[in-house]
């Protein structure tokens, strides 16, 4: 009588061993989606290129500001200071003259309009002040009014570079409105740069840059540190771009560096769209 072995049962052991798992069925190597990839929040510590651009793109705006009505669009302390004085003016003893200065109005309307720009950063709010989709969706707004005011500034047909702060290049209603589209996009630009929260700060006013950097503990060590080295490369950028845009200035006009700071502005918001990604529990 021949003997055959039993088979196993269905329900053995046997089979309901699990089978061999393959890498491709992980969470990381799943493909993500458009909206998946736009929605990630990118890593801060990884943001230095379009930082830095930032940084660089305060100097630029500021330089073609100044240099044609002595103010400075990124950096709202002096304008509001400025308008102090103009208020205390009105009580000074003996005074006839109430007349609301021309260098006065030009402080308000880059103060008021700085705000406004800021004020649009709270849309990055509700889509995510971090994702790649907001940082590039915001500094694509801030090419926008860049190159608004380099439109707007053309039209108004008047000079690049004013002689002395009583004499201002820009005077006319076209020139004031592209004074207000610059500061705004600074405005917008500040507070996209503080949501990400890294060394850059603001990436609009450096005085905050400069007094952590000055009590870094670690300010003359020798290796690598990111919290001196990020905020140098910030100092840096900011002064590049302040050479830059009045070079620019020089030799094709206030229109036209505002038409490069569009160009340049446009290029960062597409580099927006490859910073990697945070990691989770980073």
């Amino acid at each position: 009588m021949s003997y055959t072995e039993p088979k196993p049962e269905p329900n053995s052991e046997t089979s309901t061993l699990p089978g061999p798992v393959s890498a491709m069925e992980g969470p990381e190597s799943r493909q993500l989606s458009w909206r998946e990839y736009l929605m990630q929040n990118v890593d801060p510590n990884l943001s230095t290129s379009p930082l830095a651009s930032f940084c660089f793109m305060t100097g630029f705006i500021d330089a073609i500001t100044f240099s044609a009505v002595f103010v400075w669009c990124g950096f709202q302390t002096g304008n509001t200071v400025q308008l102090s004085l103009a208020i205390a003016r009105l009580f000074s003893p003996g005074q006839t003259n109430f007349e609301f200065r021309m260098a006065d109005r030009q402080a308000l309307v880059s103060l008021l309009t700085f705000l406004g720009g800021a004020s649009l950063g709270r849309l990055g709010d509700r889509i995510g002040s971090n994702t790649r989709l907001w940082l590039s969706l915001g500094t694509f707004i801030q090419a926008l009014f860049t190159m608004a005011a380099a439109l707007t500034v053309w039209k108004g047909g008047q000079g690049s570079v004013a002689d002395d702060r009583g004499d201002p290049a820009w005077t006319n209603a076209k020139s004031f409105v592209g004074l207000g589209f610059a500061s705004a996009s600074i405005g917008l630009q500040g507070i996209m740069g503080k949501r990400v929260n890294s060394q850059f700060a603001t990436t609009v006013v450096l005085t905050t840059v400069w007094c952590e950097l000055m009590s870094d503990p670690k300010l003359f060590g020798r290796r690598f540190v990111n919290t001196r080295d990020h905020k140098f490369i910030a100092v840096f950028a900011l002064f590049l771009g302040g050479f830059a845009g009045r070079a620019i200035l020089d030799k094709v006009g206030s229109a036209g560096a505002f038409g490069v700071g569009t160009g340049i502005r446009f290029l960062i918001a597409i580099a927006w769209l490859f910073v990697p990604a945070k990691k989770s529990g980073k």
